[in-house]
C-alpha cells in the first residue's frame, strides 16, 4: 500500500471522526440546548445524548439552566407617598420553563427582569407611605411577584418569589426612627418598672394583712388556752380545799334541780351555815309549797 493511500485513508478517517464529533450532543441534567438548522428554530434538546447534523444543525446559544435562579438586583431609588427617597434593592427567584421563548422571546432576559422590577417596584410604593412601606413587604413581595410572573410569562420565565432585601430610608428619617423607637422602649420600660413595683407592694401588703391575722389570731387562742388553764387550776384548788363560796355556789345549783316543778315560790334562808341543811330545808320547802297548791285546788272543785 503506498504512503499516499495510507494517508488519504487517515486524513478521512479524522474527518469522519470530526463529523460524529460535531453530530453528537450531550445535555447534562437540568439543562436544555435550543437547535436552529439554517438559521431556523429546528428542535430543543433536553437531557441525553442526541445526534444533529453538522454544518446545517448549531446551537441557537449556550446551553440553558432550567434549574431555579436568583438575581441580586442593585437598590433602585424609590418615592413613597408622602414624598420620602428610600433605596429598596431586591431579590428575584425565577426559573425558565420554555427554553424556546427563553431565547427567541426577548433579548436579555435577566436586564429585562430587572428593569421591569425596578418599574413595578416604584408603582407599588409609590402608593404608599413611608410607615406602610416598612411594614408591608408581604404586601408588596406578593403583588410584585404575581405582576413579574404575568409579564415574564411570553419569555418562557417562571417568577417563584420576590423578596424585598433591603429599605434604607434617607439618613434624617433612620436618625428620627432611632429617636422614636428609643423613646418607645423607655416608655415601656418605665411602665413595666412602674408595674413590677406596684405588683410588689400589692404583695408586701398582703403578707403584712396575713401575718397580722395570724398574729391577732395566734394571741386569741394563747389566751383561750391560758383562761382555760386558769379555769381549771381554780376549780381543781376549789375542789380540793370547798370553802364558803364553793359551797354556797353548789347549793344554789342544788335548788334549781329541786325548783325544777310546778312551784311558783321558794324560800331560800339568809344565812347558809351549812350546804346539807340549806338543801334540805329547801326541798321541805318546796315540797310543803306543793301540799298547799293541791289543797288549794281541791277547794275550789
Amino acid at each position: 500500500m503506498s504512503t499516499a493511500l495510507i494517508i488519504a485513508i487517515v486524513v478521512l478517517a479524522l474527518v469522519i471522526i470530526a463529523i460524529l464529533a460535531l453530530s453528537l450532543k450531550i445535555v447534562h441534567q437540568s439543562t436544555a440546548i435550543v437547535i436552529e438548522r439554517l438559521g431556523k428554530f429546528h428542535k430543543v434538546l433536553e437531557t441525553g445524548i442526541h445526534f444533529i447534523i453538522p454544518f446545517f444543525d448549531r446551537p441557537a446559544g449556550p446551553p440553558i439552566t432550567l434549574k431555579e435562579r436568583v438575581a441580586d438586583f442593585a437598590p433602585q431609588p424609590v418615592i413613597t407617598k408622602d414624598n420620602v427617597t428610600m433605596q429598596i434593592d431586591t431579590v428575584v427567584y425565577f426559573q425558565v420553563t420554555d427554553p424556546k421563548m427563553y431565547t427567541y422571546g426577548v433579548e436579555r432576559p435577566i436586564a429585562a427582569i430587572e428593569n421591569l422590577t425596578a418599574t413595578t417596584l416604584r408603582n407599588l410604593v409609590g402608593e404608599l407611605e413611608l410607615d406602610a412601606t416598612l411594614t408591608s413587604r408581604d404586601t408588596v413581595n406578593t403583588k410584585m411577584r404575581a405582576i413579574l410572573d404575568e409579564a415574564t410569562d411570553p419569555w418562557g420565565i417562571k417568577i417563584n418569589r420576590v423578596e424585598l432585601k433591603n429599605i434604607l430610608p434617607p439618613k434624617d428619617i433612620q436618625t428620627a426612627m432611632e429617636k422614636q423607637m428609643r423613646a418607645e422602649r423607655e416608655r415601656r420600660e418605665a411602665i413595666l418598672i412602674a408595674e413590677g413595683e406596684k405588683k410588689s407592694n400589692i404583695l408586701i401588703a398582703e403578707g403584712e394583712k396575713e401575718a397580722a391575722i395570724l398574729r391577732a389570731e395566734a394571741k386569741r387562742l394563747a389566751l383561750i388556752k391560758e383562761a382555760e388553764g386558769l379555769s381549771q387550776s381554780i376549780k381543781l384548788i376549789v375542789e380540793s380545799k370547798p370553802d364558803q363560796a364553793y359551797l354556797t355556789l353548789k347549793g344554789f345549783e342544788a335548788i334549781q334541780k329541786v325548783a325544777d316543778g310546778n312551784a311558783t315560790k321558794l324560800i331560800i334562808p339568809s344565812e347558809l351555815t351549812s350546804i346539807t341543811n340549806f338543801v334540805a330545808t329547801a326541798k321541805e320547802t318546796v315540797e310543803a309549797m306543793k301540799k298547799e297548791t293541791k289543797k288549794t285546788k281541791s277547794s275550789k272543785k
